[in-house]
């Protein structure tokens, strides 16, 4: 499933509810205020940690492949008197109207994408997206198996409206060959005064090892410039 197709109707409602963490905008921060502006970051979803840096007056603008969350994103920065620019596209689609001295990715995004022929579409759209002095920050994750004795239980939050909200991984294919986890998963809302609803959808994550993602890098055209490693994750920033 598109990642755009994912992220609709009571998916995005849970999505604030029930993320399992909060981005910290610090080094998202310090990365655009030490590359330089304009920024864009890729991913942004509801605007964390894209809002963040906004308040902080940095010139970012925002990139996600699903217009309802772009909605809510909006609605989270009219709310807290911001204006922001952001832009409906898909990442391996890039194609915006000027480059960016500073682009990033909110968190593992890019293991989002579902092969690598589509990661390195993407790599290659930043790299044409970046000034010539730019650098890209791209946060990855090498996700464990979902243990077993979690598949099946069921988390919930109440949404503003008084709306139960559910999330339960129901199944899970792990293929280390081809570096990705495919978790089937539903989400439910029940509400005081309106029927059911629920979604059923496959979560795909197509991870990278440090190694993979660096030959995509050289591949696209990039300079690896800095490897940050801890534990399951790895963030690496490149430049043209």
């Amino acid at each position: 499933m598109d990642t755009a197709d994912f992220y609709t109707g009571i998916v995005v409602d849970a999505y604030a509810k029930l993320k399992s963490s909060t981005f910290d905008p610090t080094p998202y921060a310090d990365f655009v205020a030490t590359t330089g502006e304009p920024a864009l970051e890729i991913g942004c979803g509801d605007g964390e940690p894209l809002l963040a840096l906004r308040q902080a007056g940095l010139e970012v603008d925002g990139l996600d492949s699903s217009a309802d969350m772009l909605r809510r994103c909006q609605a989270n920065a009219t709310a807290l008197g911001l204006e922001v620019t952001l832009h409906h596209q898909r990442m391996q689609d890039l194609d915006l109207p000027h480059p960016y001295r500073a682009i990033y990715l909110a968190g593992p995004t890019f293991t989002l994408l579902p092969d690598d022929a589509t990661a390195l579409q993407a790599l290659r759209g930043i790299r044409d997206h970046l000034t010539p002095d730019g650098r890209a920050l791209i946060p990855f994750w090498i996700p464990a198996p979902t243990p077993e004795a979690d598949l099946g239980v069921t988390l919930e939050a109440v949404d503003a409206d008084g709306a139960t909200l559910t999330y339960t991984p129901l199944s899970e294919t792990y293929d280390e060959p081809t570096r990705t986890r495919t978790t089937k998963v539903r989400y439910e809302r029940h509400a005081p005064d309106a029927p059911p609803e629920s979604a059923t959808r496959d979560w795909i994550i197509h991870w990278h090892t440090e190694a993979s993602i660096q030959d995509l890098c050289t591949e696209a055209g990039f300079t690896i410039a800095h490897i940050a490693t801890d534990e399951d994750d790895f963030t690496l920033a490149v430049r043209r």
